[in-house]
C-alpha cells in the first residue's frame, strides 16, 4: 500500500472534524473521498498535505510512519495538493506558475529559457500540452487546472489531491480532466479526489471513501456500487427523486432591453443582451465562464452600471438605482461568490443570516431579536447546516454550509424576483436536492428565478427556458423540453444553431 491513514482525530475544542478515520491509496490508482459539507473530507486532506495537525492517529507513506509539519514537508515527499481555489498568478506566464519556488537559474538570475524548456518536456512526458509563454490570465479554467497540475507534477509528485476538481469547468473541460487523470494513474501516480459529483466518481475512480460527521460510513469498489448506494452512505437517508410541475407562466417581472456594457479592450462584455423573466418560470443561463453571465447578474442587481439599454423590474426602471433599492422594488440574489458577495466572513451566523431581513423587522425592542433568531434557527433545520452556534463566526463554516445559509436567506426574502448563480456550488448531494426542492417551490408559488450556473445538469433539470451566453451575447434560447446537453455544448462552444 503506497499511503496509509490510520485511526485520525482531528477536534477543534469541542468540535470532533474526523474520528478515527482510516484511509488508504495505491499505486497508480485513483480514490476518490466523498461526503456532505462538513463531513471532514478537507480537513483529512489538509492533515496530509501538511497544513494541519491531526489530533491523534498516523500517516505511513511506502510503509514508513511520517509526519508533515507543512505543506513543504508533503511536496517534499511527494504529494501535491491542487485546491478548490487555483493558486496562479494571472500576470505570470504558464511556465513562470508552473517552477515557481523552484525556478532555474543562471547565477543569481531566473533563467527563463530554461524554464520554458523545463516546462516543454514535462509537457511532453505526460501528454499535457499547454504554451508556456501564455498568461494564465488568457488561458480559460481548464487550462489553468493543467497548469496546476502541471505545477505539482514539477515538484516530483506521485499522490496528487484534488479538491472538487471540475467545480469550475464546462462539461468538455471535466470530461477532459477525467482523459488526463486517468493517463496520468496508468503512468503510476495516485489520485485523491474530493468531490460531491457521484457520476463523476463512477466514472474516473477506483475506490470510493465515505465519510459522515467525520466518520467512514463505507469504503467500496466503484464496480461494487452504484450512485444510489454512495448517496445514502453521504446522507444516511435514501434520496427522494425531485418532481417537477408544469410550469404556470404569469406576467413579466423582469425584461432586459438591449443592454451593453464596454469591456477594458474595446470589445464590450455584454453586447446587446435582451431576456425576459415572467412569474412561474425559472430561466437558466449556461455558458462557460466568463461570457458575460457575471456582468449580466451584477447589471441587474445593480452592482454594475450599463452603457445603454433598459432594466425593468415589476415595471419600474432599475438601471442606475442602487442595490438596496432594487431589492425593495422586489429582488433577491444568491451571488456567484459566496464569500466575496454573499457573506461577511467575520459575522456570526445570526448576522449572516439574517442580513436583509433586519429592515423587515422592527428596529428595536426583544421582539424583533426573538422572531430573527427563530428565522434562523429555521434556515439550519431545514437546511440541515453544520454549525456550533447562531454565535459561530461565517469563516469557521463550511463552504458548503456557508452555501446554504446564504440560499436559505435569500429564498426566504419571498420577493418576485430571484437571481440564483451557482446556487448549489461546492454543496453535497443531500443539500443539492434540498435548495433544487425550494427553486422549484418558489416558481411554482409564482417566483421569477434567472438560474445561472456552471453545471449543465442542473440547467437541464430545474429550467423552463434555457439561454446560453457566448461572447457577452444570447448565443441561443431554446425550452427545456427540446433542449439536449450536445444542443447547450455546442452554443456554449460559440457553434451554429443546430436547433
Amino acid at each position: 500500500m503506497l499511503l496509509q491513514m490510520r485511526q485520525i482525530t482531528k477536534a477543534y475544542g469541542n468540535l470532533t472534524a474526523n474520528s478515527n478515520v482510516d484511509f488508504s491509496l495505491r499505486q497508480g490508482e485513483i480514490h476518490a473521498l466523498v461526503g456532505e459539507n462538513g463531513a471532514g473530507k478537507t480537513t483529512l486532506m489538509r492533515i496530509l498535505y501538511g497544513m494541519e495537525q491531526p489530533t491523534a492517529g498516523s500517516i505511513l507513506l511506502n510503509g514508513q510512519e511520517i509526519r508533515f509539519s507543512n505543506p513543504t514537508d508533503a511536496i517534499r515527499h511527494g504529494i501535491g495538493m491542487v485546491h478548490q481555489h487555483f493558486m496562479l498568478f494571472p500576470t505570470f506566464t504558464v511556465a513562470e506558475n508552473i517552477v515557481i519556488g523552484n525556478e532555474p537559474r543562471a547565477g543569481v538570475a531566473f533563467d527563463r529559457k530554461t524554464a520554458v524548456q523545463q516546462v516543454e518536456a514535462l509537457c511532453e512526458k505526460y501528454r499535457l500540452p499547454i504554451d508556456p509563454h501564455r498568461k494564465v490570465a488568457d488561458c480559460p479554467l481548464g487550462l489553468q487546472q493543467r497548469v496546476e497540475i502541471l505545477k505539482v507534477l514539477y515538484q516530483g509528485a506521485d499522490i496528487i489531491i484534488l479538491d472538487e476538481p471540475t467545480g469550475v469547468l464546462t462539461p468538455l473541460e471535466a470530461k477532459e480532466l477525467l482523459v488526463i487523470m486517468r493517463a496520468l494513474a496508468d503512468q503510476g501516480k495516485s489520485f485523491i479526489i474530493i468531490t460531491h459529483k457521484l457520476h463523476e466518481v463512477m466514472e474516473i475512480a477506483d475506490r470510493v471513501t465515505v465519510l459522515r460527521d467525520g466518520k467512514v460510513t463505507g469504503e467500496v469498489s466503484t464496480q461494487a456500487t452504484d450512485v444510489e448506494q454512495l448517496s445514502k452512505l453521504m446522507v444516511g437517508r435514501e434520496l427522494v427523486p425531485m418532481s417537477k410541475k408544469q410550469a404556470v407562466i404569469g406576467d413579466a417581472v423582469v425584461q432586459v432591453k438591449e443592454i451593453t456594457i464596454a469591456g477594458d479592450k474595446g470589445k464590450p462584455v455584454l453586447d446587446r443582451v435582451s431576456l425576459q423573466v415572467s412569474a412561474g418560470e425559472i430561466v437558466g443561463i449556461a455558458g462557460i465562464s466568463g461570457n458575460g453571465q457575471s456582468q449580466l447578474i451584477q447589471a441587474i442587481s445593480g452592482l454594475l452600471p450599463i452603457d445603454q439599454g433598459e432594466i425593468r423590474l415589476l415595471g419600474e426602471s432599475v438601471a442606475g438605482r442602487s442595490v438596496r433599492e432594487i431589492r425593495e422594488i422586489g429582488l433577491s440574489h444568491v451571488p456567484e461568490d459566496r464569500y466575496q458577495w454573499g457573506a461577511a466572513k467575520e459575522g456570526t451566523v445570526l448576522e449572516n443570516g439574517t442580513m436583509g431581513h433586519h429592515r423587515k423587522q422592527a428596529r428595536t425592542g426583544l421582539l424583533a431579536g426573538k422572531q430573527l433568531r427563530e428565522m434562523v434557527d429555521g434556515f439550519i433545520r431545514q437546511f440541515q447546516i453544520k454549525t456550533g452556534s447562531q454565535e459561530t463566526k461565517a469563516k469557521f463554516l463550511s463552504g458548503g454550509n456557508l452555501q446554504k445559509l446564504i440560499v436559505a436567506r435569500e429564498i426566504a426574502q419571498k420577493q418576485p424576483f430571484l437571481i440564483a448563480a451557482e446556487p448549489t456550488r461546492g454543496v453535497d448531494i443531500g443539500a443539492m436536492e434540498i435548495i433544487h426542492q425550494e427553486l422549484l417551490r418558489k416558481r411554482d408559488e409564482g417566483g421569477a428565478i434567472l438560474l445561472v450556473s456552471s453545471e449543465l445538469t442542473e440547467i437541464l433539470k430545474l429550467s423552463d427556458r434555457i439561454l446560453v451566453m457566448y461572447e457577452g451575447r444570447i448565443a441561443g434560447e431554446i425550452s427545456a423540453e427540446r433542449a439536449t446537453e450536445e444542443q447547450i455544448s455546442l452554443w456554449m462552444a460559440g457553434g451554429e444553431s443546430n436547433a
